[in-house]
């Protein structure tokens, strides 16, 4: 009779040096298996079966992103339990590990865009200028503030650690500037007080649940919270950048606000189908990433206004541009759609996007246009190819198929 041997799915045997157990994995443990599985040994011969290793054990060799719609962007993605390719595990990890390190290094891009903000606002304060404060709009800080703490709920949730750094530094480096508008009376003080609750709140509980150390129901409260918030102020952002061409209204926000709580209630209630209670669970997300979309479509009016392109610091959009692209190698790996959308855009329209229009209104130079031109594009073609060849697909369309439909 074969003998059976169990082993723990996370255990190391004695003497076992190998360090590539779980390493680099970004997914939560609860989506691998919890029980131990037996390996039956053949008799005399005492050969390992070893089709349960190739589908749990050996999974860190190799593991997969299982490509998701992106519906379910918001939802940690589960392990693919393919087969196991040894030729190319060695590949797919240093992949890995190289999409989180580019991912974790547009922290430095994206401190460096709001520090010179924060040197000037500390000066002016020193030098009793409280008045060119008044010319940072507070309630776009909030709105950008918004924005980073949903993709941080978002992030902590899919335990991408890099992004929630990245996350934690915006919120943190825009509370900063919202902290020294209210030093100069540039933002109303009720605003500022209710402004460092959420902030605080939403730091705290968001450590908390990364950690395992928080309640669901405080947790659902909190997505609940930003879901409202993200969907309200969302249309009527949208709204505001064409006024004074369109009536200004606060409709379009108080429309989202009443819509964006009937489904949170009817999605807690069990009134929605499991698509439904998909949707709303991703709206925080969405929200978030269609808020920093909108930046580059709300300066629509420098076309109309060419003065107003002088008013734009060249280091300030490659910056952007920088911090954005390094995060499109990560999300592609991962098949998060969302994630890869918002980085893109924000590369491609925003940073990129005005570095165009600041040529083209003969702002910056020629040489550096085209240096920002094709680093840009060989940055993402080489993102694209890398991520092919990972996979040991034939063509990049293969992946960016798994990335909008999933598998």
């Amino acid at each position: 009779m074969a003998d059976s041997l169990f082993f723990p799915l996370a255990a190391k045997a004695p003497g076992d040096h190998s360090s590539f157990v779980f390493r680099n994995c970004p997914f939560p443990s609860r989506l691998l298996p919890s029980k131990p599985f037996p390996l039956h040994l053949n008799g005399s011969k005492n050969k390992l079966n070893v089709l349960a290793l190739s589908q749990y054990s050996l999974v860190s060799l190799r593991y997969r992103v299982g490509p998701t719609p992106a519906l379910d962007s918001d939802f940690p993605h589960p392990l693919h339990k393919g087969s196991v390719n040894f030729k190319s595990a060695k590949i797919y990890e240093q992949w890995d590990s190289l999409t989180a390190k580019f991912s974790g290094a547009a922290n430095i891009p994206f401190l460096l865009l709001q520090l010179p903000q924060i040197i000037l606002n500390a000066r002016n304060l020193l030098a009793g200028n409280k008045t060119a404060l008044f010319a940072v709009p507070w309630l776009g800080m909030f709105t950008g503030l918004l924005g980073n703490l949903s993709l941080l709920s978002y992030f902590a949730k899919k335990r991408e650690k890099e992004a929630i750094a990245v996350q934690t530094l915006g919120v943190v480096s825009i509370y900063v500037v919202i902290t020294q508008l209210a030093m100069a009376e540039a933002m109303p003080l009720p605003y500022f007080v209710g402004t460092s609750v959420v902030v605080g709140a939403g730091l705290i509980l968001n450590f908390l649940n990364y950690y395992g150390k928080l309640n669901t129901t405080i947790w659902q409260f909190w997505e609940d919270f930003i879901t409202v918030g993200g969907l309200s102020v969302l249309p009527q952002i949208m709204w505001s950048t064409f006024v004074p061409y369109i009536p200004n209204s606060i409709l379009p926000g108080a429309i989202a606000f009443v819509l964006a709580v009937t489904a949170v209630i009817m999605a807690r209630m069990g009134k929605l189908s499991e698509k439904g209670v998909k949707f709303v669970g991703a709206i925080s997300g969405w929200t978030a990433t269609l808020l920093f979309m909108w930046m580059p479509v709300s300066q629509w009016t420098n076309f109309l206004n060419p003065d107003n392109i002088k008013g734009l610091s060249a280091f300030s959009m490659l910056l952007a541009m920088i911090g954005n692209g390094l995060m499109i190698p990560r999300a592609l790996f991962i098949r998060d759609f969302m994630w890869f959308t918002g980085a893109t855009w924000a590369s491609l329209f925003y940073g990129y996007g005005n570095i165009v229009c600041l040529y083209f209104f003969n702002t910056i130079s020629r040489e550096f246009f085209l240096a920002a031109t094709v680093g840009l594009f060989s940055w993402i073609g080489m993102a694209l190819w890398r991520d092919t060849v990972v996979y040991g697909y034939n063509s990049p369309l293969r992946s960016l198929k798994e990335l909008v439909f999933g598998s």
